[in-house]
């Protein structure tokens, strides 16, 4: 098949672009909620955050934008742990009563405010909570 024959791939969406740059630009060892990452676009909501990492969040750190529980995802709770292991980020050491005992985040410790830096423009739109 060549180039001409390709089928042509849509444009992502202008508010999954943001969502997913705001997930790149989490350090390592740190996570966002996903009411977090609309806050600090002021735009959306939680369950639009959680949408386009469904669909597009295969390609960034999908691990660092989480439930506010700080419960991983359902499914992927193992590869999961291995990216906050291997980054540092805060755990909570799970009870014996937990389903398979796989931990929780920290959320107090783990938890990145964004550091004041709004998505384009230097500015905030919310403190992150």
């Amino acid at each position: 098949m060549s180039a001409d024959e390709l089928p042509e791939v849509p444009e992502l969406p202008e508010y999954a672009e943001r969502v997913l740059a705001a997930a790149e630009g989490i350090p390592p060892g740190k996570v966002m909620t996903y009411g977090d990452v609309a806050e600090w676009l002021g735009e959306g909501g939680p369950r639009q955050v959680g949408r386009v990492m469904a669909l597009y969040g295969g390609a960034v750190p999908w691990w660092r934008v989480v439930r506010s529980d700080g419960g991983f995802l359902p499914g992927h709770e193992l590869e999961a742990l291995g990216h906050y292991q291997e980054e540092g980020t805060p755990l909570r050491v799970a009870s014996r009563a937990a389903q398979g005992h796989i931990p929780r985040l920290d959320m107090r410790q783990a938890r990145w405010d964004g550091s004041g830096d709004g998505p384009e423009d230097g500015t905030a739109s919310g403190d992150g909570d």
